[in-house]
């Protein structure tokens, strides 16, 4: 059984690790061994100072001071440290919160950083955002990792994508007055079980539910519309790699556009996630209503079209054009769907004025979860009401 002694203990070295610098000396606990070069690690990112004093530190008696330098070797090796202190989850903030706050981005341009680095969508993010100066000996390191993300992203989404939006497709498609061979048994004596006669044990089939021709043409249309200014980083992640796994779809013919300031059509690299990415040019300023008139200028079949915007609804461009294409674009049939951000963080800063007059016309703006992107997007197709979260929740 643990004593009060040793709950005690525990609970300083706790406040010590948690509060770090001088200011912690207080807790009379000297750390040791690993718990050490744990506050080590932190202190490297956390200090108060954002640049050490040379020679001096803890051990000779100086002040203490934050920093990694400027030598990828030493981060890299940081970013070693931490990988064996912390869980995956707890690193990736930090290394985030090293790149914020320490301006380690250049270091990100070097090899022996990169194969160091706990990978994530973050740091995809700041990959692609660097891509025009990559040096070469650098490239062929950040598209591994971006493969591996991309990888992993794929395995975690794509199956459940593919089941959700197969059903909605199915549904969508069923036919009221089916032959015999396309009739659809189980959802057929499903629909009809008020129909059932006792005295004869069987169902009076009133209404016959066929299963949907899998034409050879696609069935749905959907546009990815995706805002590649530097603060939709990991949604243009997420939106790359569902882009992917939509287009292996037959049923659905999808085509992806980015844009800022210019628009650029990725849909020929939908089969290779990883090219798609590099294709993209993260930062810059944002015209919606020039991608817009592009995605309107493509749609063949309005009726059968789901439209994606992925932004955050700054607009540099014309608003009121902008607002005018979406008002047609749904008035012809496109069912237009407005998303916030596609990540895992919540609602984003977003401009709200935009926000509202898109949900006047019918298209509702929120941010949306990797997760829930399969339900929004079967709801799209099926022509249902949209499952919009809660946007207090959301920040």
């Amino acid at each position: 059984m643990t004593s009060t002694t040793d709950r005690d203990a525990e609970r300083l070295r706790r406040w010590r690790l948690a509060l770090g610098g001088a200011g912690a000396d207080g807790t009379g606990c000297e750390l040791r061994g690993r718990d050490a070069a744990m506050d080590g690690a932190l202190e490297s990112l956390y200090g108060q100072r954002p640049h050490p004093r040379p020679g001096r530190g803890p051990r000779d008696g100086g002040a203490r001071a934050a920093g990694l330098g400027a030598s990828a070797p030493q981060v890299a090796r940081w970013l070693g440290d931490i990988r064996s202190y912390f869980p995956s989850s707890v690193v990736r903030v930090m290394q985030r919160d090293a790149i914020d706050r320490l301006g380690l981005s250049a270091l990100l341009l070097e090899p022996e950083m990169l194969e160091a680095v706990e990978a994530d969508v973050h740091l995809v993010g700041t990959l692609l955002s660097l891509n025009k100066v990559m040096p070469q000996t650098t490239r062929e390191t950040a598209r591994a990792v971006v493969r591996k993300v991309v990888g992993e992203l794929e395995q975690r989404l794509a199956t459940r994508t593919r089941a959700t939006l197969t059903g909605a497709l199915d549904r969508a498609a069923r036919i009221r007055r089916p032959r015999h061979g396309a009739i659809d048994w189980d959802r057929t004596l499903r629909a009809n079980l008020k129909h059932y006669l006792p005295e004869h044990r069987t169902v009076v089939p009133e209404r016959l539910i066929g299963y949907g021709r899998h034409a050879q043409s696609a069935k749905k249309d959907v546009v990815l519309c995706i805002d590649q200014s530097g603060s939709m980083a990991a949604s243009v992640v997420y939106a790359s790699v569902f882009g992917a796994v939509l287009a292996s779809m037959r049923a659905l013919d999808t085509r992806l556009v980015v844009f800022d300031t210019a628009v650029t059509d990725l849909t020929d690299h939908l089969d290779d996630p990883v090219e798609l990415l590099f294709g993209t040019q993260l930062g810059g300023g944002t015209d919606i209503n020039r991608a817009l008139a592009y995605c309107q200028s493509r749609i063949r079949r309005p009726a059968d079209t789901v439209v994606v915007l992925i932004s955050d609804l700054y607009e540099g461009g014309i608003r009121d054009e902008m607002l005018k294409r979406v008002a047609a674009m749904t008035a012809s049939g496109v069912r237009f769907v407005t998303l916030l951000a596609l990540s895992d963080e919540g609602a984003p800063a977003y401009d709200r004025e935009h926000a509202a007059a898109l949900a006047a016309l019918g298209a509702p703006a929120f941010a949306c979860t990797p997760d829930r992107f399969p339900e929004v997007m079967a709801a799209a197709l099926e022509k249902r009401p949209l499952p919009i979260p809660d946007m207090a929740e959301q920040r």
